[in-house]
């Protein structure tokens, strides 16, 4: 049985505002430890560290970008796009999902890099508990076995590769 656990808010504002997670994942910084799924030359996608659906993965651009549309030409912004559209296809084959969200999440303030959040909502869950419920921080996030997730990044990686 998959268990939610309590955000501190404020250690995750500080962590979040501490350095750009996605360069410093892109760098190899140990302190920021994701399960990667997928990289090429244009996006990375791994393991939400909160989740708050088993299968949360985040789909970023290689290179530091801030805002979700305008540090993008329309080709780089296509690009990422198929990229959102592979993961996303292929989580959906991986996982029982009624509904596949996509947002991108992040703020000038804290979480810079942008990224997009895919999260596949599990069949039978109340109406009140879907939509943007499911990223409520006070709901809590995901306490999910690290070789679980490891486990479904490489799945996530090995349908992403075909």
């Amino acid at each position: 049985m998959t268990t939610r656990v309590r955000l501190n808010s404020d250690d995750y504002l500080a962590l979040a505002r501490r350095a750009c997670f996605v360069c410093e994942l892109l760098s190899g910084n140990p302190d920021y430890p994701h399960h990667v799924a997928y990289r090429d030359e244009v996006a990375i996608v791994f393991a939400s560290r909160f989740p708050s659906v088993v299968g949360h993965f985040l789909v970023a651009p290689v290179d530091h970008r801030e805002h979700a549309v305008d540090d993008f030409t329309p080709d780089e912004y296509a690009a990422i796009q198929r990229i959102v559209h592979r993961a996303g296809t292929a989580l959906s084959s991986l996982l029982p999902t009624e509904r596949l969200y996509v947002l991108s999440l992040g703020s000038q303030q804290a979480n810079r890099h942008v990224h997009w959040h895919l999260a596949p909502l599990p069949p039978g869950v109340p109406y009140e508990d879907q939509q943007i419920a499911v990223f409520e921080a006070s709901r809590g996030v995901l306490d999910l076995p690290d070789d679980e997730v490891a486990d479904l990044a490489r799945r996530l990686g090995e349908r992403m590769a075909n």
